[in-house]
């Protein structure tokens, strides 16, 4: 049975994720730091089922706590203990000794694990893309191949921010590889060649049919798995490239039909969410002859204005640029192209590579159930290293293991029934009303402040406690998303409308 964890990032959320944790170095028993790490990926199952069977924290110091360098420091001791006592009881599922789960394929070329890193900064080089294979990732994207000339703004990365410092949103306005052509086959040739099980994906950009044609011809040659044609970089949209061909259905037909020319391996077709509806584009792609979809790519954003200077940021010598958004707050807008694509019957037979805002293993699994057959990130990486693969893997296999599931290839596309492109469908005729846990409510009132304000009025504030007026609600469950408690949950039944 999948267990809920009661231990969330909210508390541990003035952990620095630290390299090298000092609390783990502090410690004789156990490694917090690795613990910490899987509490804040949503892996406080896995961690609890590494702990020994009696508290190893009961009479202890706690000099991992002494050790922590977080100006707020971490209560180490007290969630270490939650893990060995409270969580591990509930964990009926063992950890699984190996990881043939997570085999899958993309276009029938097997994979280690459905996790690649997207085209980016993060595999850009060769030492980079070593160190994440070693590090346990089924395969990367490599950042764009192309023969422009490229030459990096600085800065070029923004975001916002949450009250721990992570990342809600991401900017950039990076374009593509600054290496020459022949220095990205020498690197992919070198992975291949030192990396065979790997799976390695190489993305290009063209500026031509013959370009898109000979890119993808080298890229075979020198041993890549499979092609990903950029038609939707934002930050390059100068001359026709980028963005701009994943909007014009036409040119995504005839730039894939070209690539597909040259060479007999897999070609996926990246596309853009800077339109309206994805499908004409991918519809197109398949007439090209694509053998797969990757969606999405960044999103064309403009970040916060510096009200002293002005300037949007990044901030490049007085001047910004819009550029490509990205990060965990774009993950309902990929779900969403996502499940177009999976649900387009038109495109059946067609891998889909989901990327946009995957951080934890179940931001992984809803991709995978909107009918990605693989999954990339980026931003993440960005943030917390190569090193998240071990969560990503690690709780989606616990997950594969508890529900019985012998493969992950089971249960792509599982969810895509559930979605439908409008509300007409939804049931109007009940009412799910929330339901109030007073053991968990603090007297705070902000469920009674966001009802009143941003609802229908249908709760009071009677010593501090809020009082649901059934008459009045119309379970809308403001209240339950607002209530910093968690003490607002789901009732267990639905009730008729009164007419």
């Amino acid at each position: 049975m999948l267990m809920q964890s009661p231990i969330k990032r909210s508390d541990m959320i003035s952990c620095l994720l630290c390299k090298d944790a000092p609390c783990t170095r502090a410690c004789e028993r156990l490694d917090p730091g690795k613990a910490l790490f899987e509490i804040w990926f949503d892996n406080s199952d896995v961690a609890a089922l590494k702990m020994p069977e009696k508290n190893p924290c009961k009479n202890c110091s706690a000099p991992c706590e002494k050790a922590c360098i977080s100006s707020h420091r971490v209560h180490i001791k007290e969630l270490m203990t939650e893990l060995s006592c409270n969580v591990r009881p509930l964990v009926s599922t063992a950890l699984p000794k190996d990881e043939e789960r997570l085999k899958c394929d993309i276009c029938g070329v097997p994979m280690e694990n459905p996790f690649l890193l997207a085209s980016s900064v993060v595999a850009s080089t060769y030492d980079m893309c070593e160190r994440a294979f070693k590090a346990g990732w089924g395969g990367i994207c490599f950042k764009t191949i192309c023969s422009i000339d490229i030459r990096e703004a600085s800065p070029r990365f923004s975001a916002i921010k949450g009250d721990n410092g992570s990342f809600i949103g991401f900017k950039n306005i990076e374009q593509l590889s600054e290496h020459t052509v022949a220095e990205d086959m020498d690197i992919l040739r070198k992975l291949k060649k030192n990396y065979p099980s790997k799976f390695i994906l190489a993305s290009i950009m063209g500026q031509s049919e013959e370009e898109w044609e000979s890119l993808a011809k080298l890229c075979e040659e020198n041993g890549a798995d499979a092609v990903e044609l950029n038609f939707s970089c934002p930050n390059m949209q100068e001359d026709g490239l980028g963005s701009d061909i994943g909007q014009i259905p036409e040119l995504v037909e005839k730039f894939t039909r070209a690539a597909k020319r040259s060479t007999s391996i897999p070609v996926l077709a990246k596309l853009t969410p800077n339109v309206a509806l994805m499908s004409p584009a991918a519809e197109a792609a398949k007439r090209g002859g694509a053998d797969g979809l990757a969606a999405i790519n960044t999103i064309k954003s403009v970040m916060g204005v510096d009200p002293i200077t002005y300037v949007s940021s990044p901030d490049v010598e007085g001047r910004s640029a819009v550029g490509g958004y990205s990060g965990n707050a774009v993950k309902p807008i990929a779900l969403r192209f996502v499940s177009e694509l999976g649900n387009n019957k038109v495109l059946s037979g067609l891998h889909i590579s989901g990327i946009g805002g995957i951080e934890t293993w179940r931001d992984a699994l809803e991709f995978i159930l909107m009918g990605a057959g693989s999954v990339q990130v980026a931003t993440a990486v960005m943030q917390y290293g190569y090193r998240m693969i071990d969560e990503l893997k690690a709780g989606l296999n616990l997950y594969l293991a508890q529900r019985g599931i012998d493969s992950i290839k089971d249960i792509i596309g599982v969810g895509l029934t559930s979605i439908s492109d409008t509300t007409d469908g939804l049931s109007r005729d009940t009412v799910l009303f929330p339901a109030f846990e007073t053991d968990k409510c603090v007297g705070c009132g902000r469920c009674v402040i966001s009802c009143s304000d941003g609802g229908h009025q249908a709760i009071s504030f009677e010593n501090r406690k809020p009082k649901l007026d059934g008459s009045k609600c119309v379970g809308c469950h403001l209240c339950r998303l607002v209530c910093p408690q968690g003490a607002i949950s789901l009732s267990r039944k639905r009730i008729i409308k009164s007419r």
